[in-house]
């Protein structure tokens, strides 16, 4: 077995080239022109990235060892559940803003490009923050039982964007076209320069992902203080969000209980942050709970929460045709 290689400026840098190299593939060769998606290509798609992800998960239990392979394999669970509840709010902002579906993925290329960089920047911030101050780990804690326990009795999802203050600001500092331009997102209004909707649409996606972000960066803390593995969970579960959205945006209505199992997730993750808050062996009142523990129990929950939804799903469809074919 190879000896313990340790984390260097150059493998973060090979690794953001890497993604970048993926995008920049992605967009201009594989997706150069505007075009719909179809349900077998997401399908593949979300195969590779989720392939690619457990390659480097076997890759970190190579050259990192066993645990910090099952941290990142964690971390990417978790970030990929919470997702999920992304893909919801986004197919809604879609829907609202009526976005044709061949200009989608685009959108989705530059929000989450947008998102890569937030993200990055909030989990530097953190590790700063929890570094300097250890009871901040209390904090995030804390806010994350309040956020499932908020989630949990919360009602339907509706879009509001006119509520949101980005939006709103972009509308008064900028003239905006109100139909589409191409899949450009500026265009010229009576001779002046003015975003189309598509731009207001890209602002409301990002604004959109830092409100997820909040919940979902300081959920995989509670997994490990390594700035590397958090980083790189993160972003393998958002460069994968474009083509899950694709392959289950269709598919959402059947998942009822998801919010509550994404509810469950973010209480299960606080708990354990409060009770384990520096993620090592258990001192006073600290209990560990391990990390193999937390991916079983994440996937867990999320694997129950779909089979209900679909079962349930299923047996109304069959009442319904039954009850349909009744004079």
């Amino acid at each position: 077995m190879p000896g313990f290689v340790e984390i260097t400026p150059w493998h973060w840098a090979g690794f953001i080239i890497c993604v970048l190299i993926f995008l920049a593939l992605d967009l201009g060769l594989f997706h150069r022109h505007a075009r719909v998606v179809k349900f077998k290509e997401a399908a593949a798609w979300s195969a590779v990235w989720f392939a690619l992800a457990m390659a480097f998960a076997g890759a970190m239990a190579h050259w990192r060892g066993r645990e910090e392979a099952v941290q990142f394999t964690t971390g990417y669970i978790i970030e990929l559940s919470l997702s999920l509840d992304n893909i919801l709010v986004i197919a809604l902002i879609f829907a609202w803003f009526r976005v044709p579906i061949q200009f989608q993925h685009r959108l989705l290329f530059w929000g989450i490009l947008g998102a890569l960089v937030m993200r990055g920047v909030m989990i530097a911030a953190g590790v700063e923050l929890i570094n300097q101050f250890n009871w901040v780990l209390y904090v995030f804690g804390a806010f994350l039982v309040f956020t499932g326990v908020k989630m949990l009795f919360s009602g339907k999802e509706t879009m509001q964007p006119e509520k949101n203050l980005a939006l709103r600001l972009a509308r008064k500092i900028f003239a905006v076209s109100p139909d589409l331009d191409g899949q450009k997102y500026f265009t010229r209004l009576d001779g002046r320069f003015a975003l189309t909707p598509l731009a207001l649409v890209l602002l409301l996606v990002e604004t959109t992902d830092l409100i997820f972000a909040v919940d979902s960066v300081p959920a995989v803390f509670s997994v490990t203080r390594k700035a590397f593995i958090v980083f790189t969970s993160n972003i393998f579960a958002i460069i994968g969000l474009r083509s899950l959205y694709f392959l289950l945006a269709g598919a959402l209505g059947y998942f009822r209980y998801l919010k509550i199992g994404l509810s469950f997730v973010l209480a299960f993750i606080g708990v354990k942050m409060l009770l384990d808050p520096h993620g090592q062996e258990p001192k006073g009142f600290q209990v560990e709970i391990p990390t193999s523990v937390s991916l079983m129990t994440v996937a867990t929950i999320i694997v129950i929460a779909i089979v209900l939804s679909v079962m349930v799903a299923e047996r109304e469809k069959r009442t319904g045709a039954g009850n349909s074919s009744k004079p």
